[in-house]
């Protein structure tokens, strides 16, 4: 026999009962087993929901931390903050980020080489003189590695100020570091998954901060709308970035670098990222620097 979970039944229902198995989800009647596919299917929905929200925790807080205080802090030194508030900031992007953190010093002088030569051989990353999406990822890797480890000498107008906390560093980029995050994805996927689609979004908890960066680095250099005519090929990808928190403004960003509000050219091109900053700012957590429009 089997039942729906539908009004005001159950009450009465149960009382007719032998027993509830728990294991079952099933209750013992006088003429047999009656399954609760109700309740189990309210438990499961309850259970893919968790994975869901899990995931977008990972997604929007690896994503604020990457464009809030590598971006532009540690990059484009559009705010400042004690160093108390900075510690604390390296050890968040850590949690959030999480198997793939990524170095502020590493980040932040990538960055501003790929500002400097855009769309050249020089760039770190580009669409243009890279084969392919994965050829592009992989050079990305490597210098971004070769600077964190002093593999190659950078000038030093690319290194000024940008923070570094190499003991942090070493830890959070750890080998260790990483496999305990993914153990971490592992187990949360193992207790809450309960359908085969939602251990596909597994490797989006291992591989986010690439997945980030490809959206940006490759799509926004190839799809969107331009603003400003600038000498690279920078688009904003999104006339309204639900997605990437304001990152996706990237021809407003290339156009205007050291300004901390990414979108505002255009009435629709809300910039998430800034107003959390502005509230900060009033706050008194963080500095907002003036800018010269």
């Amino acid at each position: 026999m089997v039942f729906k979970l539908d009004g005001n039944w159950l009450k009465h229902f149960r009382r007719s009962c032998v027993n509830f198995d728990p294991i079952k989800w099933s209750y013992v009647h006088k003429n047999g087993p009656v399954y609760l596919n109700g309740t189990y299917s309210l438990i499961s929905l309850s259970q893919s929901m968790a994975v869901i929200l899990f995931i977008a925790v990972l997604w929007y807080g690896g994503l604020f931390f990457q464009t809030f205080f590598l971006h532009r802090y540690a990059a484009h030194q559009t705010f400042t903050m004690s160093q108390r508030m900075e510690k604390l900031t390296y050890v968040l992007t850590w949690i959030f980020q999480g198997s793939s953190y990524l170095s502020a010093y590493g980040y932040g002088i990538m960055h501003r080489l790929h500002h400097a030569y855009a769309d050249t051989e020089k760039d770190p990353h580009s669409p243009k003189f890279d084969n392919s999406l994965f050829a592009m990822m992989w050079k990305t890797k490597r210098i971004y590695q070769d600077i964190n480890l002093g593999r190659i000498k950078v000038e030093e107008k690319f290194t000024t100020n940008v923070p570094q906390w190499k003991s942090f560093d070493l830890f959070a980029s750890s080998m260790l570091s990483r496999v305990l995050w993914g153990a971490g994805y592992v187990a949360f996927f193992y207790f809450f998954a309960t359908e085969w689609w939602e251990w596909l979004l597994m490797p989006i908890a291992f591989l986010m901060a690439p997945i980030h960066g490809v959206i940006i680095n490759w799509f926004a250099h190839i799809y969107g709308y331009k603003n400003f005519e600038v000498k690279d090929t920078s688009k904003n990808l999104l006339p309204f970035d639900f997605l990437m928190m304001g990152e996706a403004y990237h021809n407003n960003h290339h156009k205007r670098s050291g300004h901390p509000n990414f979108g505002g050219i255009r009435w629709h091109e809300i910039d998430p990222t800034y107003i959390i900053m502005k509230v900060l700012n009033r706050l008194r957590i963080i500095q907002l620097k003036k800018v010269v429009a």
